[in-house]
């Protein structure tokens, strides 16, 4: 029954991918997602406007997180679908895939949606909506900011500028005022705990230097309260989806900084980890149930 392509999802698979060196499947994707942002310019330029006027915004008014292979929207409730982290990065990625392929300049379409999607996040970043984990949707996150940050950024490192300029600043500057507890980053504004999520914050979205004391602190606080017995990392300390397993994930994402900072011991345990989780056909679960944070759930 599962039919969908999300915008965050996919981008990393296509970052992904690019990276293998198979570019015309991330070549694929991007066009998908160029697809089906300019069939809703309509629904972007209404928000866009709303938004302008201080009206409220109903879900009609949203891109979705995730839409139909064919491109249709999902019509499945199970899944909240104001999420923006996914739209930021998906500019993330495309910036990756056109300074990979060396490509040049985008392709129409490409430069269309980039451009109609960097409007719509410069227009509604302010807007609480649902973490990368589809909860928390009254609340904003430094992870899906910085997501944020990050898409936007790389338009510009791209030479593609507009009325978004200015917003990657105005991001951070808020993360640092309001996403901060402790001398660490705090899951979402109005809740200090520590989510493993944050990561992202540093790598890949560069709103925080991965060797920034916030980041130091961040990672040393997930080590000590999302990681146990030198395994796997659970999502927040509050988990009970499925019991509140180790993520193979956030996992991998722990060892991407670790190998990012030249900690290439610490990395590698982390990498071996992740692969000693596989069935004999290589298969990864999304989470390992060795400790749970809830066993009850």
């Amino acid at each position: 029954d599962y039919r969908y392509c999300w915008f965050r999802d996919g981008a990393y698979t296509a970052y992904a991918m690019d990276m293998a060196g198979k570019y015309e499947s991330a070549h694929r994707f991007h066009g998908w997602c160029a697809r089906v942002i300019n069939r809703r310019r309509a629904v972007v330029e209404q928000a866009i406007e709303k938004t302008s006027r201080g009206e409220p915004l109903v879900e009609a008014d949203y891109l979705h997180t995730r839409y139909t292979l064919e491109g249709s929207k999902g019509d499945d409730a199970t899944w909240p679908n104001f999420q923006l982290d996914g739209l930021g990065t998906w500019l993330w990625a495309l910036a990756q895939h056109v300074r990979m392929v060396d490509s040049g300049e985008l392709p129409r379409a490409w430069h269309e949606a980039a451009t109609l999607a960097a409007r719509y996040l410069a227009a509604l970043w302010t807007h609480p909506c649902y973490d990368c984990w589809e909860e928390f949707g009254d609340r904003l996150h430094p992870y899906t900011l910085a997501a944020i940050y990050g898409g936007l950024h790389a338009l510009a490192s791209l030479g593609l500028e507009g009325k978004w300029d200015a917003t990657p600043a105005s991001i951070r500057a808020y993360v640092l005022e309001h996403g901060v507890h402790d001398g660490r980053l705090v899951k979402s504004m109005g809740n200090v705990a520590v989510d493993a999520s944050l990561l992202g914050v540093a790598i890949p979205y560069g709103l925080l230097e991965s060797d920034d004391p916030l980041v130091r602190a961040t990672v040393t606080c997930i080590e000590s309260s999302l990681r146990r017995e030198e395994g796997g990392v659970h999502r927040y300390v509050a988990d009970t989806y499925y019991g509140g397993g180790e993520w193979v994930l956030l996992t991998a994402w722990l060892g991407w900084y670790y190998a990012e900072v030249g900690e290439c011991q610490r990395a590698t345990e982390l990498l071996h980890w992740v692969e000693s989780q596989a069935d004999e056909r290589g298969n990864l679960p999304e989470q390992v149930p060795r400790t749970l944070i809830a066993p009850r759930y």
